[in-house]
């Protein structure tokens, strides 16, 4: 078996693994993470060389040592800095309120990371507009495992890379179809897997510009290009602006009550800059949508 390459990053203050990477795992059975009972995070992802497996761990000293291998496992280890936070700053961000500030302690290890990859989260975002996330996660386990390529390296059983832009436009009609993703996501992947090269550019610009590189895909739109900021480069103001909880989860944490887009937007104008790290402090603070009230229809595209 050939020997794994290396990597080690020592991380300036506490810090929570867990917490950090939590945000790229769509669901508990996400086909390109895994996480083993002591704590080490399996990830598969793509590269400009092609796929890898990167296995980070934590010792006692909160050093991250990570091992990769694959095609792509020198340039899965030199992301690996800023995929657990490195490049996060908070400088600036003040709690303007009491549970933002509960959950900034609660959360006390906490970095943005950014995996570097557009296509890696950009998938999965497309794949979880308007469906419920019973419904992205269970068609995300289908691409991946059907039409993705086996993690390299003795990674765990079942963990797959994403299908690459290729592997994606290969996909017949019939087989979309059977994994539950209806035309509208099927032609904004497709649309995406030819210009993928020059959507990994939005990693470079970042920020506001990054976004709105995205959003000029059709198909993609405020939501998707902040879910894929906020994991593709740790983008700490990107608000998921039309989200089906979210305003009502801001507003009755800052309010007493449910908020529209517009609502929400003005009651996180403190954290302008941060309002991502906001919103992921209240997260923290234990804060989520209420238990009973209306939820999306869970529908099978397969069965029609």
């Amino acid at each position: 078996m050939t020997e794994p390459m290396r990597t080690s990053w020592q991380p300036p203050e506490p810090f929570d693994l867990a917490r950090v990477l939590s945000p790229l795992r769509r669901g508990p059975g996400d086909p390109t993470s895994s996480v083993e009972t002591g704590g080490a995070w399996w990830l598969a992802t793509t590269t400009p060389h092609g796929p890898a497996t990167l296995r980070c761990t934590a010792d006692r000293d909160g050093r991250i040592t990570a091992q990769a291998w694959g095609d792509g496992a020198e340039s899965a280890l030199g992301r690996v800095p800023g995929l657990l936070g490195a490049a996060d700053d908070d400088t600036g961000f003040v709690a303007a309120h009491d549970v933002v500030r509960r959950g900034r302690r609660a959360a006390r290890g906490m970095r943005l990371c950014a995996s570097g990859r557009v296509w890696d989260v950009l998938v999965p975002a497309v794949l979880e507009q308007k469906v419920t996330n019973r419904e992205a996660w269970r068609s995300w386990r289908e691409l991946c495992r059907r039409f993705g390529t086996p993690a390299p390296g003795p990674a765990p059983d079942g963990l797959h890379v994403v299908p690459n832009p290729r592997q994606l436009r290969e996909i017949r009609d019939w087989e979309w179809h059977k994994a539950g993703i209806d035309g509208a996501r099927r032609r904004t992947l497709i649309a995406a897997a030819g210009v993928a090269r020059r959507l990994e550019r939005a990693v470079e610009l970042r920020g506001a510009e990054g976004r709105d590189l995205l959003q000029k895909l059709p198909g993609i739109g405020p939501w998707t290009a902040a879910e894929v900021a906020q994991r593709a480069w740790g983008d700490p103001d990107a608000v998921s602006v039309g989200d089906y909880h979210l305003p009502t989860i801001v507003g009755t944490a800052l309010a007493g009550r449910p908020m529209d887009d517009a609502e929400m937007l003005e009651a996180l104008a403190p954290y302008a800059g941060h309002r991502h790290r906001a919103v992921r402090y209240l997260g923290a603070a234990g804060v989520s949508r209420p238990r009973f009230g209306p939820r999306l229809p869970v529908r099978d595209y397969r069965a029609s």
